[in-house]
């Protein structure tokens, strides 16, 4: 049985990258983790390829090679997997497919011949039960959630991981907290499930052996979820794995903010090598947050919370939202201050959006106020919101214009270096220097610092920092590569706004 397992592309989104990864030589962001796990999963002596389609293209010669065309994706890449369904129809492919986007909008996608939704882990092993006895059903899925520490380990050695920045692992799925637009639990549930410390240390040596990649992301909805699981067993294991990796790469996950109110799992996961991570912020109004029910954000100083992570050593990246019925025309100015202040360089604000299977979605079904035929577009909403289109987008614009211009992301990048701490750590986090770093590093003083337009907002961020503050010059080098990818984002948008018309007021 030969399998072709194609990953769509991802949209050209703050998420993606693609400009920084272009700057520093990578095809992409991280490789399929969700493909690469349930190649695993299929007869080991079936013949398995992979092509991710934002590393290179995919030939009707290849599509004709497989039985089946296994294609997995997330809602941002919708759009894209509609292009390459549509391509594997024309080479006469038998499409398998599965993954968060199929999950609660399979019916969208009549062309595909087999659906095998939820977590593969259980839905895959039926599928191929009824294919070995040629009884295919259309459709696979379960209201069960699997145990994940007897989910194999990716098959790697489909990927070349020299194409990619990071590596990619997952420790949990789920999450305890109950956003309404958030679709994590209802799609892997409320008990985060964890892999064991030894399943992950195991995945973690085999990145190692084949390349040493610039971070690996922990892809976990809420790294922290459960608590006692992570201090007692996954954390001391990652410390000592770092002990024995001395140029270990860092790590990068996604976290809630109460992580700031337990400073012994904040020192572990330093310790550990966690440097980046991830936190929903979306709104810094109160009122926003009870009504979305983001009650880990509430009743807590939201900005001193981050500094204090920041401070603590972690590079804070955080998610903002605007379009809540809350809402009032003075959040705009609201969002850009938080930003500012709290020295957040890489700040994401989209306009709220309702996925299927979440309780917002099905709340606002009810009253009549869902946009059909969505597409999840970073710059738009399937929401009829209770502000008005014209004053939500103009706002939203405002906001992008006031926080991703140079001067603006100099200026976070700025605070951040000014606070961000050196917490004593047993376990630094110690990197080689490459060719290839040097070749980045030429790379980006010629396209940024020579040639860019924000060239004035690089050398004064570099100079400063090496006369004030020599020990986080890297950090201010990589920031200085994100006022050229924010600078080419918000570009794109503004075209993007252009065609959508949105009059102004």
């Amino acid at each position: 049985m030969n399998i072709l397992l194609l990953y769509p592309e991802m949209p050209d989104t703050f998420w993606s990258m693609k400009h920084l990864m272009k700057l520093i030589g990578k095809k992409s962001s991280y490789p399929p983790l969700g493909l690469l796990t349930a190649a695993s999963l299929l007869p080991k002596d079936w013949n398995k390829k992979l092509v991710d389609l934002n590393i290179s293209s995919v030939s009707n010669k290849e599509i004709a090679w497989a039985d089946y065309v296994f294609i997995s994706a997330m809602n941002v890449q919708e759009t894209f997997v509609k292009k390459a369904i549509k391509f594997c129809k024309k080479c006469n492919a038998k499409i398998v497919a599965g993954g968060p986007l199929f999950t609660h909008e399979y019916e969208k996608f009549p062309e595909v011949d087999h659906f095998v939704l939820n977590e593969a882990e259980i839905t895959l092993p039926l599928f191929l039960k009824d294919l070995d006895e040629g009884n295919l059903q259309r459709i696979y899925k379960t209201d069960e959630f699997p145990d994940v520490t007897k989910s194999p380990m990716p098959l790697w050695d489909l990927v070349d991981q020299k194409k990619y920045a990071y590596a990619i692992v997952q420790y949990s799925r789920g999450c305890p907290y109950m956003c309404d637009f958030c679709d994590v639990t209802a799609l892997f549930g409320r008990r985060p499930r964890t892999k064991s410390a030894q399943q992950i240390i195991a995945e973690l040596n085999k990145i190692l052996e084949s390349n040493l990649p610039e971070l690996i992301l922990f892809a976990d909805d809420n790294l922290i979820g459960n608590k006692r699981d992570l201090k007692d067993n996954l954390l001391p294991e990652l410390i000592k794995w770092r002990e024995n990796n001395k140029n270990a790469p860092g790590f990068a996950t996604q976290v809630t903010v109460n992580l700031a109110d337990d400073e012994k799992m904040m020192q572990q996961m330093i310790d550990a090598g966690f440097r980046h991570i991830f936190v929903g912020i979306e709104s810094p109004e109160e009122e926003s947050l009870e009504f979305c029910k983001k009650t880990q954000n509430l009743k807590r100083d939201l900005l001193n919370n981050v500094k204090k992570l920041q401070k603590f050593g972690f590079i804070v990246t955080a998610g903002f939202i605007v379009g809540f019925d809350t809402d009032k025309e003075s959040i705009f100015d609201s969002q850009v201050k938080f930003i500012q202040e709290s020295g957040i360089v890489i700040a994401t604000v989209n306009v709220l959006k309702a996925p299927p299977g979440t309780e917002l979605h099905d709340r606002l079904a009810k009253e009549n106020r869902l946009v059909e035929s969505f597409d999840f577009d970073e710059n738009k909403t399937n929401i009829i919101t209770k502000m008005t289109e014209v004053k939500l987008f103009n706002g939203y614009k405002y906001i992008l214009d006031n926080i991703y211009k140079p001067e603006m992301v100099y200026k976070r990048a700025k605070i951040f270096l000014h606070d961000y701490g050196t917490h004593k750590t047993k376990t630094p986090i110690k990197k080689r220097i490459s060719f290839n770093d040097i070749y980045t590093f030429l790379k980006l003083v010629i396209y940024v610092g020579i040639l860019g337009s924000e060239r004035k907002y690089f050398w004064k961020l570099v100079f400063e920092t090496r006369a004030t503050n020599n020990r986080n010059l890297d950090q201010a080098f990589f920031f200085s590569a994100l006022i050229y990818q924010f600078k080419m984002l918000h570009n794109k948008f503004l075209l993007s706004f252009n065609e959508m018309n949105i009059n102004k007021p």
